[in-house]
């Protein structure tokens, strides 16, 4: 008998989507932060970044979360985590562990997308 009644790539999918929630509540509740954070990363005008990047992930997380345009939705959410791993190596340096703020969390993530919707 099979315990599962949907795939498990299904289900990855999903959660791959619904992360970039949390994420997307936080920029909206602190854009003067966020945007703060955008200006130490290099990325100018930072409020438009912040905006940007808000859409991007809402945009990405619904593809995923729905299995809306699920390739394309895994691309853009691979886009916005390759910029945060890149501003996360700017600000802090390359420090591959999350412990020191590094970006392996969010190539992890991009990996997952890509992967769960090949």
């Amino acid at each position: 008998m099979d315990l599962l009644l949907v795939e498990p790539s299904s289900i990855l999918r999903v959660l791959c989507g619904l992360w970039f929630l949390p994420h997307c509540i936080g920029k909206m509740r602190n854009v003067g932060p966020a945007s703060a954070t955008f200006a130490k990363a290099g990325f100018h005008p930072p409020s438009a970044f912040v905006i940007i990047t808000i859409i991007a992930e809402l945009i990405a997380g619904t593809g995923l979360v729905f299995n809306i345009l699920p390739q394309l939705a895994a691309g853009l959410a691979v886009a916005v985590l390759l910029g945060a791993s890149y501003a996360v190596v700017r600000i802090n340096g390359w420090n591959w562990r999350w412990q020191k703020q590094g970006p392996e969390f969010m190539v992890f993530w991009s990996a997952t997308c890509i992967l769960t919707v090949l």
